[in-house]
């Protein structure tokens, strides 16, 4: 689609299908999307009229969990809010929407929680809502009718039993035989849109496009969108085909009386809709359920086997200490049967000739503790079909490298530091300009690589460590990275895209008893060298942060989560540069699991001990494998 920075124009078309962006809606939903349909969707007098005829068919109190899906910029939300409902929660895919929908609620003073999401694959949790709304006409966006139906379907999975579902949507015959062809408008005393609407060659769509010209830059946008056009009986059978019942068409929804805007221009799709209801199907309440797979192995490193990455080479007390620290904590969970496995010499012909009923894959080794066979681990049970807890083979292939992640997290608008690639065999011929700067390998975990004089403030030192990690780590490729000396956070989430999130409270890094001297970073010594400063100067606390910052970081956690493919549980770290700006720095689709280790910490923070938090894994790991959810590969080569 073109977007508004282009100043082009494909001038006259005579078939609007044929340009039609399959997901349109990715980009569409913008500044310029508010001031196009601007006395539509921000006219607060037909926002009140609308609210009012949804409490006029759905009786609502005040203390009753609300979802306002594909809200916008919130603004059914924030009329609730001033209507004295407290429990309204927002979610749509724009991130430009709800950004702005949480800076007029924070203006207004009016709390409303909103959230970044797919419809179709809602992160929240199961019977979490009492009522949901679909309104504004938000409903029949995707190019295919099965997306429509996964909606619904998501809506129904958030829903408590019987709850109420409010959907507003256009009337679709009426419109098959009443749309405006062409119409123009002033949207503004510099700007005019001309728009141009179609059916689609099978009569299911109604297919728009908008011009938008400034008098003085010209054409700013030429964009393309488009919505089904359901009958009332073909709306019926699809809600009814996604659990719903007691469906109820109630009064028409009209924009006025002659079908105009406020600025004298036709409503386009708001012309004249229905308000329709629908009930939840009736939930059964389980009771003192077990788990799905009650016989577990826990897959874990070899022991026998050197690591290169531990202290002197190889497994050494400690670890020997924090794996029976591990058994302690599973022994209690008497819902279980656990087995242990950590012999890798025939791991393969093991495991399919006695196949586990469900694995806990705690081998963050790496098979033969080679850290970058990582992958190979969860890529033996997906041959064998075993299900397990954690990351896939393409989430931690994605992962394991961080100019993908970085690059991934760029296309998601979350921001990054500033970073520069080398190959392997680049000769140094342009120095980054940007110091104090960070070196470190492109792939790899542990912080291999990543040491006290990975911090450079020259030229000559950055040459110097190039070499250094180039003789160590043959073969790598190097990234050269704005060093962030700022705060530093820790977001930890269990669950999944299709069944919530649980996030941990965030965790800070304490660098005040460090040598001032020294750098101000998690590298090698901090988690391989006891006697380094690093290892023991270094604490961890609850972070004191502000709800923006919090949910920023959440948000771009979540994005991740779900875009890089990772299951059932994650950390996300960030960093503050030094105008206070937050940073993604990494991404940990496996994190550690060690008693000591920081996810624990931040379930210490909340209050779990440390086998609740293996038993939240296990949870998770479980029901999505139960529900026969991938979020793993699928998600991550979407």
């Amino acid at each position: 689609m073109t977007n508004t920075s282009s100043q082009k124009t494909l001038g006259p078309i005579s078939d609007l299908e044929r340009h039609l962006p399959p997901e349109w809606w990715r980009s569409l939903f913008n500044a310029l999307y508010l001031k196009t349909d601007g006395d539509v969707t921000e006219n607060d007098d037909a926002t009140r009229a609308e609210v009012d005829a949804l409490l006029g068919v759905v009786d609502l109190a005040p203390e009753d969990r609300i979802l306002d899906l594909c809200c916008g910029q919130g603004r059914h939300c924030l009329e609730l809010a001033r209507r004295g409902f407290g429990n309204v929660t927002g979610v749509d895919r724009s991130r430009y929407l709800i950004r702005l929908a949480r800076r007029r609620a924070r203006a207004q003073g009016l709390h409303v929680q909103f959230k970044e999401g797919d419809a179709r694959r809602v992160a929240l949790k199961p019977d979490s809502f009492d009522s949901v709304m679909l309104l504004g006409n938000s409903f029949g966006y995707f190019e295919q009718e099965k997306d429509d139906l996964a909606v619904l379907t998501a809506v129904c999975r958030v829903m408590r039993s019987n709850g109420r579902l409010i959907l507003d949507i256009t009337d679709g015959e009426w419109m098959r035989q009443n749309f405006e062809p062409r119409t123009w408008e002033w949207i503004d005393e510099n700007q005019l849109v001309c728009r141009e609407r179609s059916l689609s060659s099978d009569r299911s769509r109604l297919i728009s496009r908008e011009v938008v010209i400034h008098a003085e830059k010209g054409v700013i946008a030429d964009q393309f969108y488009a919505e089904r056009l359901y009958s009332a009986d073909a709306l019926k059978a699809l809600l009814e085909t996604a659990g719903f019942r007691d469906v109820v068409f109630h009064q028409e929804l009209e924009g006025n009386s002659n079908r105009l805007t406020d600025r004298g221009a036709d409503l386009g799709m708001m012309a004249r809709r229905h308000l329709v209801t629908g009930r939840a199907p009736a939930k059964a309440v389980v009771r003192g359920r077990g788990p799905v797979y009650p016989d577990v192995t826990v897959l874990l490193g070899d022991p026998r086997r050197p690591d290169a990455v531990k202290l002197d080479g190889k497994f050494n007390p400690e670890d020997l200490e924090t794996v029976n620290k591990l058994k302690s904590a599973l022994g209690t969970l008497g819902e279980y049967r656990f087995t242990y496995e950590d012999d890798h010499s025939g791991l393969f012909e093991r495991l399919q000739s006695n196949r586990p009923a469900f694995v806990l894959n705690l081998c963050d080794e790496g098979y033969n503790n080679e850290a970058l066979k990582e992958l190979h681990v969860p890529a033996m049970l997906e041959m064998l079909n075993i299900p397990y807890t954690g990351a896939g083979p393409a989430a931690l292939g994605l992962c394991y490298d961080k100019s993908v992640v970085r690059a991934v997290a760029q296309q998601c608008e979350i921001p990054v530091p500033l970073e520069t690639y080398f190959q392997p065999d680049d000769q140094v011929a342009t120095i980054p300009s940007v110091f104090p700067a960070l070196i470190k390998p492109a792939q790899g975990d542990s912080s291999i690589g990543i040491t006290q004089d990975a911090v450079v403030h020259t030229p000559e030192e950055m040459v110097a460590y190039l070499a250094e990690v180039r003789r160590t780590l043959p073969g790598r490729s190097v990234l050269v990275q704005e060093f962030l000396d700022g705060a530093e956070y820790s977001i930890a989430l269990i669950g999944n895209p299709g069944s919530g999130f649980h996030a941990l409270p965030v965790l800070a890094v304490d660098y005040s008893g460090l040598d001032p001297k020294l750098p101000k970073l998690l590298g090698y010594e901090s988690k391989w060298q006891p006697d380094s400063p690093y290892w023991t100067d270094i604490q961890y606390r609850q972070a004191d942060l502000d709800e923006d910052s919090r949910r920023a970081m959440f948000d771009a956690s979540a994005t991740l989560f779900q875009r890089l493919g990772c299951r059932d549980y994650a950390r996300f770290d960030f960093r503050t540069d030094a105008q206070g700006a937050i940073k993604l720095l990494e991404v940990n689709p496996n994190p550690g699991w060690c008693w000591d280790g920081k996810f624990n910490l931040m379930a210490g923070f909340e209050g779990l001990e440390y086998p609740d938090l293996l038993r939240r894994i296990i949870e998770a790991g479980q029901a999505r494998a139960a529900e026969g959810l991938d979020t793993g590969a699928a998600a991550a080569a979407a």
